[in-house]
């Protein structure tokens, strides 16, 4: 973070470790710097109980996938949970079907949801219908790299790595999004196999040049800020 220019960060969780202690002592260790968004097993009928005591603990959000549903007489308990402490969740699997997102979005109007890795490659067969998901106001998206929908030039170059031209799935994003609900992701450490962490900050950054300081300052910290501190 030092090395890049990058005041303040949110800790995501990896999908299927539900041990957040680690986390929540580097938040302790810099509270004034992270935040942390934890995982749990959702499906279970303790999840509810589990992550208000995460959030008595400092989280701030809540990692979980598009298809997760509760046990019990209420599939949508575990979302209610996060609604109801002010977390805000950190979408995973958006892709696999937008409905399951929009289910969510429309019972839930004040549940803040962040579908991550939006512009990348994974997702382009159900692009359209989860550009669709922007008629939900509480819900935003994670841009990324160009590593996870750019072609990687071979050879490899440098310092630009990928050829051109490069697919315009930031500028599309931010068409039917707008800044206001952009923010970006680094996906570290799993970027570390592409372009790595300085690349795909810089070159996300170059990608979007021509809006106004305003945009920028929005998708490079203050939609993050305003979605999981706030």
């Amino acid at each position: 973070m030092d090395r890049n220019g990058v005041e303040r960060a949110i800790l995501i969780q990896i999908a299927g470790e539900y041990d957040n202690r680690y986390q929540r002592a580097c938040v302790h260790d810099h509270a004034d710097r992270l935040a942390s968004v934890v995982h749990l097993d959702a499906t279970v009928g303790t999840a509810p109980a589990a992550l208000e005591r995460e959030a008595s603990e400092g989280a701030v959000g809540v990692r979980l996938g598009a298809g997760v549903r509760s046990p019990g007489g209420d599939p949508l308990a575990i979302w209610r949970t996060a609604e109801r402490l002010g977390l805000a969740v950190s979408c995973y699997r958006s892709g696999t079907d937008p409905a399951l997102v929009e289910e969510i979005a429309g019972a839930l109007p004040e549940l803040r949801i962040v579908l991550e890795h939006f512009t990348g490659r994974a997702e382009d067969q159900h692009r359209a219908r989860l550009a669709d998901l922007a008629r939900f106001p509480n819900v935003f998206v994670k841009v990324t790299g160009l590593g996870e929908f750019a072609q990687r030039a071979r050879p490899v170059r440098h310092p630009f790595p990928f050829d051109e031209p490069i697919p315009t799935n930031l500028e599309q994003t931010h068409r039917v999004f707008g800044a206001h609900r952009m923010m970006w992701g680094s996906d570290y450490p799993p970027v570390a196999n592409r372009e790595g962490y300085a690349n795909a900050l810089a070159l996300c950054r170059a990608q979007l040049a021509g809006k106004t300081s305003a945009e920028q300052d929005l998708i490079f910290g203050g939609t993050a800020h305003n979605v999981f501190w706030k």
